[in-house]
């Protein structure tokens, strides 16, 4: 297997960019952090599936973590308090990830995601926006923004529904449950779950198969599936997203985070 790394010293370290016999590869790097999403790394991402795309020789895209505990385990929450507070540092930040996560979810290339580990918060919504997930049995998942008092965006809403169902993405969402690699895959939120041991030939063989397959017809069965999963016009897509601003101005959201700190039960007054 021949790799190349790309895009070394032009983006952030925190992401791994190879090309590797006919894949491209984004490697989430933070270990110490569980691969938490900075504002950079949210930032590099559309330049590098804009890169893939123009490569033909880019079969398929691969999304990982690195350090092998962690796919991504959410947003960076060092950086709330400098990019996630103010009205105008929110906005900016739902801006960019929402950009990175948009360039995934509409790339016409099919990306797949190869889960080990913690896949929570920003993490899950990120392996939304893949086509296929991998996930090896040791993996946990979760969307816990109702213990932060988070918004969550309409798209990663309408990814949540449409890969689980509305009863399912309710489920997940009140409960701000953790889910095991299992219990995920039963839920719909992976396709495939392998031992851990097993996790990389897994994920080898998937990406042989797609890379063997005739890619206009890939694009074209993934254009039109991606048509049915649009967000249908009559949505009040600016009420839910001034829903989602309020959540980031409240009361609860600022207990959310001091309890995070603090590694204590938040106590939320719904203000």
């Amino acid at each position: 297997m021949t790799t190349t790394r790309l895009l070394q010293g032009e983006i952030t370290d925190n992401l791994i960019i190879e090309k590797k016999d006919g894949a491209g590869w984004i490697t989430f790097n933070d270990p110490a952090r569980h691969n938490a999403m900075s504002y950079d790394m949210w930032v590099a991402i559309p330049k590098v599936i804009k890169m893939f795309e123009e490569d033909d020789e880019v079969r398929v895209i691969v999304l990982t973590g690195a350090g092998g505990k962690s796919f991504v385990s959410g947003a960076n929450i060092s950086q709330f308090e400098k990019l996630r507070t103010a009205a105008d540092a929110v906005a900016e930040y739902e801006r960019v990830g929402e950009e990175a996560q948009g360039s995934i979810y509409n790339t016409f290339k099919p990306v797949i995601g190869r889960i080990d580990g913690y896949c929570i918060g920003g993490g899950l919504n990120l392996s939304l926006c893949c086509d296929v997930r991998i996930a090896s049995d040791a993996s946990s998942f979760a969307i816990p923004a109702g213990r932060l008092g988070l918004g969550y965006r309409l798209t990663a809403i309408r990814n949540l529904v449409t890969t689980v169902g509305a009863a399912q993405a309710l489920d997940i969402m009140l409960s701000a449950s953790r889910f095991t690699a299992k219990e995920a895959h039963a839920k719909g939120l992976v396709q495939h779950v392998v031992p851990v041991a097993e996790l990389d030939k897994a994920v080898d063989e998937y990406v042989a198969k797609v890379v063997s397959n005739a890619p206009i017809t890939l694009r074209t069965g993934k254009k039109a599936i991606r048509e049915f999963q649009k967000v249908a016009p009559h949505i009040d897509i600016a009420g839910i997203k001034q829903m989602v601003l309020d959540c980031f101005a409240s009361e609860d959201y600022q207990e959310g985070k001091r309890a995070f700190a603090e590694k204590r039960a938040p106590v939320f007054r719904g203000k």
